[in-house]
């Protein structure tokens, strides 16, 4: 069980303490508080420690907790903090303002603030006398261009007009605060600092390494944001480009992986850099020839041999062609990529599960030509197969893992150089057509979503659709249709016969109609400036252009003629035995 150092600290306690030196380390994001949250911070303590506007109000054993921070000694003695940057900064430029606005004040009780403040802002001696060259705390961040300007304001004490950072609009405000407080409160003005140093409280959790520390971060922090992986990290590539004299480029190459992940995937889990480093742990694990379907965590991964992947160029010039790739994907550049190759993309982008994002980018790693291009037939045939396979595979083994076991095999055969052929998974043809044929496609479930958007893609005249349109589930044969016109057997309503996508603005216009009123909105109907906002589906407007009405016959003759269609699409890929 790992070991926790857990002790509630006054502010003074903490920062004072001749052993405590603190570091933000390279790996924590910016500094982002602002006025905001600085005016929170201001208004909490002052109602504290000014009860009713009445400083005589203060009760002496009263305390005011300001919440925990997570810090972990590091192999140089100092406390990174992982956990309490944000509090920690503001706390510290606070107590500045306040020793910078009392240098001129010689009463005893602002004389022992000060004596208390230097103790927290600068390292003291065994006298307790202050090296003002030595702070209780430094900054490391590296992608934080402000963090000079933090350090000189604690040094200093000044804020050039020309220091425009958080920290520079922070101290500011800080010093506006105080100067009215000293106005409103002459005689009572040293004692505002002094109940902050004394009685108000952060509780310090120590653990005994990194590690730890997140993990406690995680569980603790329901508010804020925990460090992602990618953060980690973006510290251990600074180091090497560091050491290596290329800083500075790294900074701004890693700046633009930030941009282009965030505008790339949108992920609701982990952070996008998060993202990009998994689709590159694949390329890797595949480069290994790990068929290991039990998958290590994203940093445990990067962390084997003490960071090995991540202290090398090759990775960050990897990680940014990979980056490129998607995101020239998720723009449908057709300056990189034909209209073939975008719609087969566009129908992954609707797979049951996201193995295939994994598989493309393997794929892509291995295959990609000097100028980053793929070949294109290989590329046509690759995507088709993965389509037929992953769809197959769904309705054959629903599990959510089960796509692993082929998946992973395929991603080792493709950084061998074989061709990807699924050749010990392949698809029994009657056994597949009679589980398709009894499979119940409600709409909640992925795959109905997948086939009817691969089924869009087979009629001859569908165009490409843009990634970012939102599609609904149309049924053509309308479920309120159902209850006053019964079907023979109800269930029909719900085949993939009787279903499509259909633009979500539509289907919400067209969900209840009779067929000859729902074709009017296939077509568009007339607005109110005169243009048709049609339907992109080019089937159903084929069917809204040729059929009087869409009966029952016609669900089961369009349902026959889907998983007919789905068995040849396999078979022509060479996916049935």
């Amino acid at each position: 069980m790992s070991k926790l150092n857990i002790d509630q600290k006054t502010i003074k306690g903490l920062f004072a303490d001749k052993k405590t030196d603190f570091l933000i380390p390279d790996y924590q994001r910016p500094y982002a508080w602002g006025e905001a949250e600085c005016q929170t911070l201001w208004d909490d303590i002052f109602t504290f420690a000014i009860p009713e506007d009445d400083a005589t109000k203060f009760r002496q054993d009263e305390e005011y907790f300001l919440g925990p921070i997570v810090t972990f000694k590091n192999e140089i003695g100092k406390q990174e903090i992982i956990d309490g940057q944000q509090r920690l900064t503001t706390l510290m430029l606070l107590l500045r303002a306040f020793y910078e606005r009392s240098g001129m004040m010689q009463d005893k009780g602002t004389k022992s603030m000060r004596k208390m403040i230097e103790q927290c802002v600068w390292k003291t001696n065994e006298f307790d006398e202050p090296n003002k060259y030595a702070l209780k705390i430094d900054s490391e961040v590296a992608t934080d261009d402000d963090k000079e300007e933090f350090l000189d304001i604690l040094k200093d004490g000044i804020v050039p007009n020309n220091f425009k950072s958080r920290y520079a609009e922070n101290y500011r405000f800080f010093q506006k605060k105080i100067d009215d407080f000293l106005a409103n409160y002459p005689t009572f003005f040293p004692y505002l600092p002094i109940r902050i140093l004394g009685n108000c409280i952060l509780l310090p959790i120590e653990a005994e390494n990194q590690d730890t520390a997140l993990r406690i971060f995680s569980t603790l922090n329901d508010r804020g944001k925990p460090l992602s992986d990618a953060d980690i990290f973006k510290a251990e590539f600074y180091k090497y480009y560091s050491r290596n004299g290329k800083k500075e480029d790294f900074i701004e190459r890693w700046r633009e992986l930030e941009r282009l992940s965030s505008l790339t995937f949108n992920s609701s889990k982990d952070s996008p850099l998060d993202e990009l480093f998994t689709l590159y742990m694949y390329f890797l694990r595949a480069k290994q020839g790990n068929t290991n379907t039990t998958t290590e965590a994203l940093r445990k991964f990067y962390e084997k041999d003490t960071y090995k992947a991540l202290k090398s160029e090759t990775t960050l010039d990897e990680l940014e062609i990979l980056i490129k790739f998607w995101n020239d994907v998720n723009n449908q550049d057709l300056n990189r990529f034909s209209d073939k190759i975008l719609r087969l993309l566009f129908v992954l982008n609707y797979a049951p599960n996201g193995m295939w994002y994994y598989f493309v980018s393997v794929y892509f790693m291995h295959n990609k030509q000097s100028d980053g291009t793929l070949e294109e037939n290989a590329f046509l045939k690759f995507l088709e197969r993965t389509i037929g396979f992953i769809w197959a595979y769904a309705l054959t083994n629903p599990g959510v893992n089960a796509l692993r076991t082929p998946i992973y095999r395929e991603m080792v055969n493709l950084i061998n150089g074989k061709e990807v052929t699924f050749a010990d998974f392949k698809f029994d043809r009657s056994n597949l057509e009679g589980i398709i044929k009894n499979y119940r496609f409600l709409n909640q479930r992925q795959i109905t979503r997948s086939m009817i958007t691969w089924w869009a893609y087979q009629h001859s005249q569908q165009v490409l659709l843009p990634l970012e349109s939102k599609f609904d589930i149309e049924h053509i044969y309308a479920r309120n249709r159902v209850k006053n016109e019964p079907l023979k057997d109800e269930w029909n309503a719900e085949l993939l016969g009787n279903k499509s996508l259909l633009e979500q603005r539509i289907n919400i216009r067209a969900s209840d109609y009779r067929f000859a009123d729902k074709v009017k909105y296939y077509r568009g109907l007339q607005g109110g400036k005169g243009e048709k906002k049609q339907t992109s589906i080019s089937e159903l407007l084929t069917i809204a252009n040729k059929k009087n009405d869409f009966t029952e016959d016609d669900i089961l003759n369009r349902n026959e003629t889907i998983i007919k269609g789905f068995i040849t699409y396999l078979d022509q890929n060479e996916l049935l035995k």
